[in-house]
């Protein structure tokens, strides 16, 4: 199953001739089936560009047919639109971690006891998803039977709460963006495949963002782009259990020592994998 989860934090980059830096992106989808059982191996896919326009992700998945888990990044959504010219449908998997964070940070600056009580539904949607996990696609399905009841449950009271509330308020606003994303945010309780959130690929965000505090900005834009090739390798290793550093230098070396071009796939992470029982390296 290929099913991307992407992320898109900011890169400093030098700007020539302005004695200062601009502001470049970094975008990752990742693969990873292993919560529901999945046979393919994880993956990531990091690449840069100048702009958060986009045209960026529509040409990334310019090829792509499946499941698509984001953010609410306005973005994403001609990736969604029936008329585009693409080979299938991209079917929108909305996040309830960017839900929730919204409301946590009303919550935590104004001990709302509505966001409050939002937060304790989502948190009872999230426990059963914890007996869930890792377990095959028809398990999950059967645990996650109550979870369609909650969702109903708190998207009806979401409803009828927000139009209490003041229509500018932070909190209202959560609440529209949740309600606006009802259906997407609401498909995984019906496929064993799919998760709550796109927590997966925030995880593989995280090492160019800790990345971010050893370097002071990429060189050039073609310094972005080789970059997010680097970061494609490791963070894949990473999730394919690698250890990043003995892997590039595991591929190196081959490279080194005449590894055919035309057999370049055989260094991909995951057909680099020791077999059980092999002795670490």
């Amino acid at each position: 199953m290929k099913f991307p989860w992407p992320t898109h934090p900011t890169v400093p980059v030098l700007a020539p001739g302005l004695g200062r830096t601009k502001t470049g992106r970094l975008w990752v989808y990742v693969r990873d089936d292993r919560p529901f059982g999945g046979t393919a191996a994880p993956a990531a896919g990091f690449f840069y560009s100048p702009d958060r326009g986009a045209a960026h992700p529509t040409a990334h998945l310019s090829t792509y047919t499946g499941f698509l888990q984001a953010d609410g990044y306005t973005g994403y959504d001609a990736l969604y639109h029936p008329a585009r010219s693409k080979p299938g449908p991209i079917i929108e998997v909305a996040c309830w971690a960017h839900c929730r964070r919204q409301i946590f940070d009303v919550w935590e600056g104004t001990k709302s006891a509505t966001a409050k009580e939002a937060l304790d539904r989502i948190a009872r949607i999230y426990a059963i998803q914890d007996q869930a996990r890792f377990a095959p696609i028809a398990e999950r399905v059967e645990h996650r039977k109550q979870t369609v009841l909650l969702l109903n449950s708190f998207f009806d009271w979401a409803g009828t709460t927000v139009v209490k509330l003041s229509a500018k308020s932070d909190l209202a606003e959560a609440f529209r963006y949740a309600i606006k994303r009802r259906q997407a945010l609401s498909r995984f309780a019906t496929d064993g495949r799919l998760e709550p959130d796109n927590n997966i690929a925030e995880n593989a965000m995280r090492v160019p963002v800790l990345g971010r505090k050893n370097y002071l900005f990429a060189g050039s834009d073609s310094g972005g782009e080789r970059a997010a090739n680097i970061y494609t390798l490791t963070v894949s290793a990473k999730l394919n259990g690698l250890n990043p550093e003995t892997y590039l230098r595991d591929i190196l070396t081959a490279i080194a020592e005449g590894h055919p071009i035309n057999r370049i796939a055989e260094l991909v992470p995951w057909r680099m994998v020791p077999p059980v029982g092999a002795p670490p390296s």
